[in-house]
């Protein structure tokens, strides 16, 4: 079996979880063939073992996989195409659930994040910084939710430049609902990133799980407003620790939505006090 298929199996297998995949698979090499004797003479639990041996058996994954793969382009974390900065990560995804430009991987990613309900000050920032990404050949990630996310792909769009989103439910799913022309933008002209199979709904506890794959995947981070605990600082906070470069839009100290940025300039991060943004990187 190659790891392709494997790797499916194990995310199709109930019972495993993703930490517990990216275990599993560690135990490769890209270009190996998963047997069970190999898989037997690894130390796992027994009852991950069985587990992992009822995947690799369970022939109804064979129409499933086939369905898969006529839906989307399914990336492992040993394929060439997969991000070296995002493998290189704790935790980083086994499985890439793809639909768009995937050539866009190779590129350096500038992700901005934000509120989900920006004042226009928001708008008037990304209106001025997105032109200048676009013109150093940056690709702008963000996680298509309400708010900033949307703006700074519809800017990005908009000015002719290339976004990535990254999506906290299967692609099959249009959340929220009032993005679904967006998103279908987004799969038309640049790419659509999950890590969850394609049926899979949208759930609260999915989109900080998202977020990591967001920093993972970026050269650097632009929080424009957010609050103190937000995902938007979750995704900062990790970046950080994956040394990314961490750029912050300050404001008003009277705005809630202030707080996050302020609070990361006063941890370390770069301040954008100027619309001059190429100069900074």
């Amino acid at each position: 079996m190659n790891l392709k298929e494997f790797c499916l199996r194990l995310k199709l297998q109930q019972g495993l979880g993703i930490t517990t995949i990216g275990k599993i698979v560690a135990n490769f090499t890209a270009g190996e063939e998963v047997t069970v004797d190999k898989i037997e003479s690894l130390s796992l639990k027994s009852n991950i073992q069985n587990l992992v041996l009822a995947a690799m058996k369970n022939d109804k994954f064979n129409s499933w996989i086939e369905r898969i793969e006529l839906q989307c382009d399914v990336i492992t974390i040993f394929d060439t195409i997969y991000p070296n900065a995002l493998r290189e990560m704790y935790n980083a995804p086994t499985l890439l659930f793809t639909r768009g430009d995937l050539s866009l991987l190779k590129k350096e990613i500038t992700v901005i994040v934000g509120a989900r309900q920006p004042t226009n000050y928001s708008r008037f920032v990304l209106k001025q910084l997105i032109p200048q990404l676009i013109q150093q050949d940056f690709v702008i990630a963000s996680g298509l939710a309400r708010g900033v996310d949307g703006i700074a792909h519809q800017e990005t769009l908009k000015n002719h430049g290339k976004t990535i989103a990254v999506i906290g439910n299967g692609l099959n799913h249009f959340y929220p609902q009032e993005n679904k022309m967006l998103q279908e933008e987004i799969m038309a002209n640049g790419l659509l990133i999950s890590e969850y199979l394609p049926d899979t709904p949208p759930r609260p506890y999915r989109f900080p799980q998202r977020n990591r794959i967001l920093a993972g995947l970026s050269k650097n981070i632009i929080v424009t407003e957010a609050r103190k605990r937000s995902g938007s600082l979750i995704t900062a906070n990790i970046a950080l620790e994956e040394n990314r470069n961490i750029f912050a839009v300050p404001g008003p100290v009277s705005s809630p939505l202030s707080e996050g940025p302020n609070d990361l300039i006063a941890a370390g991060a770069y301040p954008l006090v100027n619309a001059d943004f190429k100069n900074l990187l």
